[in-house]
């Protein structure tokens, strides 16, 4: 998996620089992307409100979630209520987010995942291991041996042009004979309802104008206020993501049209501790997000343990921010995330809106250790805190040490410190402090110069 995983991210990365680039004004570009979400975030009750009101004159229904539960619940009675027990779907992180397929399933609707990575996964009774590439831990023989057992396929060969006709074949007579598609979306635009979903395999496209009835769970957070801001995303996504200069597919909808698409258009609106993200001054810039997976493929500590490690949908460095925020941090596996990082700082640069995730690695990591029942380590380190905070407290401290000293203190140094301290010297001599400290030579010095 190791070999797979660095083969595929440093693929990516190489030719993330290039595409890069390419683009002159890219910093201009990651400022004025950083900025549309900054500005939307901080009025994003009011652009909820407008997105409903658009949506529903456009001929939709919007539906709010406050948590995981209750979007699984609307998307299940959508679906039941339109008389299916069958959806199609487009690739969506908010939707295994959720856990929506477990959950659908138990409903006794059958999912049939429409991307091929992500069919992959579902064929395999696998989880994604990455936020654009979610089987990238899979290689090809893999593949064709899964595409045997499962769809019985006839391969000889595990050529890619061969394992996609595979599911090519196999995704086309669901696309013609499913009835309802589930989604997610990429953007959402306030102003007039239109929502906007990007791909790189068509099947997106195939979801959301084939089937007579089209829901879309969609972050609160994916919303933006006009049209023209869309623009600086649809330059900034490609290039992070998949290294294109341009998504091969974008699609773009707004309600429903008679006779054309969908006749039924519903948008879940999921908050799921977003609205606790957004009320944290530092973590807030994690929701201007927008999943290119940029800050993944140029992760070491991602490299190597893969997308599984963190479990979570959202692995990598923005999974270590995201996901105990969203979670909050009582979750045992959650509040361990911050912590996987080398604070590089290489996810910060790769952001194409700019998230200072080492800043809010330091800031998560503070909130859990704040949170931990006081410790003899932890009294310790706030003593320490305590000392070194004034000038006056640290050579008061120095002075009595001096003093205490004198009985460990062996051929001038010590072997061999007492109780919990003893770990300092277990391994190494701790050198005994000399008997007059650098600022009290250097005061001793200048009264003398005085003198």
């Amino acid at each position: 998996m190791r070999r797979n995983l660095r083969h595929a991210t440093t693929t990516i990365r190489e030719k993330r620089e290039r595409a890069v680039a390419e683009v002159p004004d890219w910093e201009r570009l990651r400022d004025r992307g950083a900025a549309i979400k900054d500005a939307t975030l901080s009025d994003l009750a009011e652009q909820l409100l407008t997105l409903e009101a658009s949506v529903t004159r456009a001929g939709g229904t919007v539906h709010w979630a406050r948590d995981a539960e209750e979007a699984r619940t609307i998307v299940a009675d959508l679906v039941q209520g339109h008389g299916s027990d069958e959806v199609i779907k487009v690739k969506s992180i908010a939707t295994d987010e959720i856990e929506l397929n477990a959950a659908l399933e138990q409903r006794g609707i059958h999912v049939t995942e429409t991307d091929l990575a992500e069919l992959i996964v579902q064929l395999a009774g696998d989880t994604p291991s990455h936020i654009l590439v979610p089987a990238i831990h899979k290689n090809r023989a893999e593949i064709r041996a899964l595409f045997q057992r499962t769809l019985g396929a006839e391969l000889d060969t595990d050529e890619p042009a061969r394992l996609a006709e595979v599911a090519r074949l196999y995704l086309r007579e669901k696309f013609l004979t499913t009835r309802v598609a589930v989604s997610g979306a990429n953007f959402a635009v306030a102003e007039s309802g239109t929502v906007c979903v990007v791909e790189s395999e068509g099947n997106g496209r195939m979801c959301v104008t084939l089937p007579e009835v089209l829901i879309t769970v969609m972050g609160i957070e994916k919303v933006l206020p006009r049209w023209a801001d869309i623009a600086p995303f649809l330059q900034l996504l490609p290039r992070s993501s998949t290294a294109e200069r341009m998504n091969p597919y974008t699609s773009f909808w707004s309600g429903v049209t008679p006779g054309d698409g969908p006749q039924a258009f519903h948008l879940v609106l999921l908050d799921a501790g977003r609205t606790d993200v957004l009320a944290d001054p530092v973590g807030r810039q994690t929701l201007r997000c927008i999943r290119c997976s940029a800050c993944l493929n140029v992760c070491p500590v991602y490299e190597r343990t893969g997308g599984h490690a963190y479990g979570s949908v959202y692995p990598g460095p923005i999974g270590a921010i995201l996901t105990p925020q969203l979670l909050h941090l009582e979750n045992d596996n959650a509040n361990t995330l911050p912590w996987a990082s080398s604070l590089c700082g290489a996810c910060y640069d790769a952001c194409p809106v700019k998230i200072n995730i080492p800043e809010v690695l330091i800031s998560l990591r503070g909130q859990v250790t704040a949170a931990k029942p006081l410790d003899v380590e932890g009294v310790a380190m706030k003593t320490a805190a305590w000392l070194f905070a004034e000038p006056h407290r640290f050579e008061g401290a120095i002075r009595l040490a001096r003093l205490g000293q004198g009985p460990l203190v062996k051929h001038g140094a010590i072997h061999a410190l007492p109780g919990l301290l003893g770990g300092w010297t277990g391994t190494r001599d701790l050198p005994a402090l000399p008997p007059k400290s650098f600022r009290e030579l250097w005061r001793d010095r200048v009264n003398g110069e005085q003198a």
